[in-house]
């Protein structure tokens, strides 16, 4: 039977094989080898005539896996005018600065504005999804659509506006499409790299480029500094801001953000690595976790190179080394000049500790030092800041000293407010004294927290207290200002 079939077969055609099998069975006579040679001659001629360049290529494969992951977010917030007597005149930002220190503010107008970025799922199960902060630092309503277009309201679990990360959760029922984390240690200069997001609102939109350069930093203002960021020429726009860098195979390498204005032809993005600790720490805990040593440092100048013999003019020198604190009990002293910081060359007390930041309490962190000309490796296991040195923080980095605002010192000093913390004494070379702070103000806010007592204030020295300045609102007989206050030493 089957050497029936190939002996009345006329031809097998592929492309343009033409194969005539009446030979074949004239010279052949075994079945068996008949169906060999047929085999052989028709895979000969797929491979051969195959198409050389397939549209089916790797980076449609992955956008294709990941793509059901990615999701579009809306953030819509209020935003409110002030008014103040000044308003109508055109004058320079720094004179702006200045009255709004020292003008109670007023806010008359008020209006809502939606921004929109996107965001990759990273745990399908519980609703994780992955974002920049900038995306929702204001957002009172988040709505999230997925690309199949369902739209689900999310809460935000945590955000760090020092690394630009943050996490949201839906509650979708059944289990969603999550995309799978790669590496972003091993990654190469030229490797291609596929953005996904959703620029000006359009939804799942895709490019594509190469690695241009790693490790970059970005100054984005005098207060904030994006350190080893992942440069492309992808383009990233607003409303990609939070979506994934992929690599070839399709596995999250980076977040892409698009916070440098200036930026044209050139895509940044946050290494996966380094979110991954920030991941865990906004998950369990609301915030990032910073890691507390015990060690307070300083710029290295000319002077101070040439008083230690260093032979070098890079690092940072420990100027102060808390007792009983991890870094003490390594070994690490008052002196020594720190290198590196988890094999990263640190030249300024920002990078310091901007490096510090890309670890969370707990983890193992591995230190350089030179002391005594010679190099040191110190391994220091981090911990979270002891809540008893919060008082000692706040009058080293601040200079002041606080206590509740009780009814006894209501009355003492003559206060209107009802909550907030009351100033108690003010260091005179602090910087809050030059400004005209005193005795008997009370402090109601710190940056974005809100201070109603003792404890919240010195929760806030401590999670602010590797910032350059932080921000006051002060209050003095029934009229509130805010200040502007340059940390004087970082703990």
């Amino acid at each position: 039977m089957r050497g029936n079939f190939f002996c009345h077969t006329r031809f097998v055609e592929r492309g343009i094989l033409r194969v005539h099998f009446l030979q074949i069975c004239h010279f052949v006579q075994s079945p068996a080898l008949k169906s060999l040679i047929v085999f052989a001659i028709i895979i000969w001629g797929a491979v051969a005539y195959a198409d050389p360049f397939p549209r089916e290529n790797a980076i449609v494969l992955a956008i294709r896996k990941v793509g059901i992951a990615v999701v579009n977010i809306s953030s819509e917030y209020e935003v409110a005018e002030r008014d103040d007597p000044f308003s109508s005149f055109d004058m320079n930002p720094f004179f702006d600065s200045f009255f709004k220190d020292f003008f109670e503010p007023r806010h008359d107008q008020r209006y809502t504005r939606n921004s929109l970025g996107s965001g990759v799922l990273i745990d399908g199960k519980r609703g994780y999804i992955l974002t920049n902060e900038h995306v929702i630092v204001r957002g009172s309503k988040i709505k999230v659509t997925l690309k199949d277009e369902r739209e689900f309201e999310a809460h935000l679990i945590g955000s760090d506006p020092d690394s630009d990360l943050a996490v949201l959760k839906i509650d979708s029922g059944p289990a969603l499409p999550a995309v799978e984390m790669g590496n972003s240690d091993d990654l190469m200069i030229g490797e291609t790299i596929i953005a996904i997001g959703n620029p000006f609102g359009f939804s799942h939109t895709v490019t594509t480029g190469v690695i241009s350069a790693l490790n970059r930093s970005i100054r984005i203002d005098d207060e904030r500094v994006y350190r080893d960021f992942i440069q492309t020429d992808a383009s990233i726009n607003p409303g990609n801001s939070g979506g994934p860098l992929l690599n070839i195979n399709g596995d999250l390498i980076g977040i892409n953000t698009a916070i440098y204005a200036k930026a044209q032809g050139i895509g940044f993005a946050i290494p996966i690595n380094r979110a991954r600790r920030i991941i865990d720490d906004l998950i369990t805990h609301g915030e990032v976790q910073l890691p507390w040593i015990g060690v307070t440092v300083q710029d290295l100048d000319k002077e101070l190179q040439r008083y230690f013999n260093l032979p070098f003019a890079r690092g940072v020198l420990i100027s102060e080394v808390e007792k009983k604190s991890p870094a003490d009990k390594n070994g690490m002293k008052t002196g020594d000049v720190v290198l590196t910081v988890g094999g990263k060359p640190v030249s300024s007390t920002d990078a310091f500790y901007a490096e510090l930041r890309s670890y969370t309490t707990d983890d193992l962190i591995p230190i350089t030092v030179w002391r005594s000309g010679k190099k040191k490796s110190h391994k220091i296991q981090a911990t979270a800041f002891p809540e008893e040195l919060a008082a000692r923080l706040a009058y080293k980095v601040l200079g002041v000293r606080v206590g509740d605002v009780s009814f006894t010192n209501r009355l003492r000093f003559k206060l209107s407010a009802s909550n907030g913390v009351l100033i108690t004494e003010v260091a005179p070379d602090s910087y809050l004294y030059r400004t005209g702070v005193r005795r008997g103000d009370v402090i109601r806010q710190i940056n974005e927290l809100s201070v109603k007592n003792v404890e919240d204030f010195e929760k806030a020295a401590i999670k602010f207290r590797q910032k350059n300045s932080v921000i006051l609102l002060v209050e003095r007989k029934n009229r509130q200002y805010y200040v502007t206050v340059r940390m004087q030493q970082r703990g």
